[in-house]
């Protein structure tokens, strides 16, 4: 019996097979329990985020332009089906003490952003607040560079933090900032919130410094995603092991269902890693290929920036992209 992967490279050597597949109806998803070394951990997987975060190396910091005042904006409006929603999300985020009501001078507006699964995701519209934050300078770290390490890995898992951002603390003088309006109540954050301009960098901070020894060896870390890669499963082992209990003692927690272990193929960060190399993800493929007809400038330089996040794949990119470069430098 062969993988998918090893099935695909004996095709494409000339190898004559017989192809099939069973499934067993009676097998249900991948449990914690059932996985090597995953399963010697299991507090690392909560079911949810057990309440307010443990003291991190580092605060997230909300530090002002001079002369910024508190911004104040009108909530927004609401169905009544959001408003229930609101309502619950609310609650939620106050028992695990995430956020708490305050009386503050700052109020951002909320809204919701419906997620891949059609639930809905609580947002809040910071962009007045970003407008008057100096911006945090620390790298976020280039995708071909970190894959540059990878030569010789055979085996990967992939860890997603659970709510990445909720396991940071904000700075307390910096709490009152975050504080958003909702027509049930004013709150505050007293985690990182999405929406915050320095937020991804901060988080990647984090992540670099609770991960320095293992990096360009065998981590790879991107905001809130963890790459662990080895040249064997017995390598995998000592590296899963290393990384699951830094977590551990870190008190950072994943979510079990996005994570995925001892895989030969393995998406991350748009692109397809396996031991022969790395490629595109087909579904990025898909995205460029069915893009609609661009129609402005705008529309045309959100083209390039997905297209061109693949030109090494693409040879002769510059000057296949070149009358589209063209265009956006004078109204179609």
């Amino acid at each position: 019996m062969l993988s998918a992967a090893r099935a695909v490279r004996a095709i494409k050597k000339g190898c004559e097979a017989l192809l099939a597949f069973t499934i067993d109806t009676r097998v249900g998803p991948t449990k914690l329990e059932d996985i090597p070394i995953v399963r010697e951990f299991p507090d690392v997987f909560p079911n949810d985020l057990p309440g307010p975060p443990s003291d991190k190396e580092i605060e997230f910091e909300v530090n002002l332009v001079p002369g910024a005042t508190p911004v104040s904006k009108t909530p927004y409006r609401m169905a009544l089906a959001e408003l229930r929603e609101l309502k619950k999300q609310l609650q939620e985020l106050m028992e695990k003490k995430l956020i708490r009501p305050i009386v503050s001078p700052w109020r951002a507006p909320v809204l919701f952003v419906k997620k891949k699964d059609g639930s809905l995701r609580l947002c809040i519209d910071y962009r007045e607040l970003n407008k008057l934050t100096v911006k945090n300078k620390y790298p976020l770290p280039r995708i071909d560079e970190l894959f540059d390490q990878l030569k010789g890995a055979q085996v990967f898992s992939i860890i997603d933090l659970r709510s990445g951002y909720h396991q940071l603390r904000i700075k307390a003088e910096d709490i009152a900032k975050s504080a958003f309006r909702t027509r049930y109540g004013h709150y505050e954050f007293v985690v990182m919130p999405f929406g915050l301009t320095n937020a991804p960098a901060a988080f990647m901070d984090l992540m670099n410094r609770v991960f320095k020894p293992y990096l360009n060896r065998f981590v790879v870390v991107f905001i809130d995603d963890i790459l662990v890669y080895s040249a064997s499963d017995k390598m995998n082992e000592e590296h899963l092991r290393v990384v699951l209990q830094t977590l551990r003692e870190k008190q950072l927690f994943a979510k079990f269902s996005e994570c995925e272990f001892w895989l030969e193929s393995v998406a991350f960060l748009g692109h397809v890693l396996t031991k022969e190399g790395i490629s595109v993800d087909p579904r990025k493929v898909e995205a460029i290929v069915d893009w609609p007809k661009p129609t402005s400038v705008t529309e045309i330089r959100s083209f390039l920036g997905l297209a061109g996040y693949y030109r090494k794949f693409v040879e002769g990119f510059s000057n296949v992209a070149l009358p589209l470069n063209r265009m956006t430098q004078k109204r179609i």
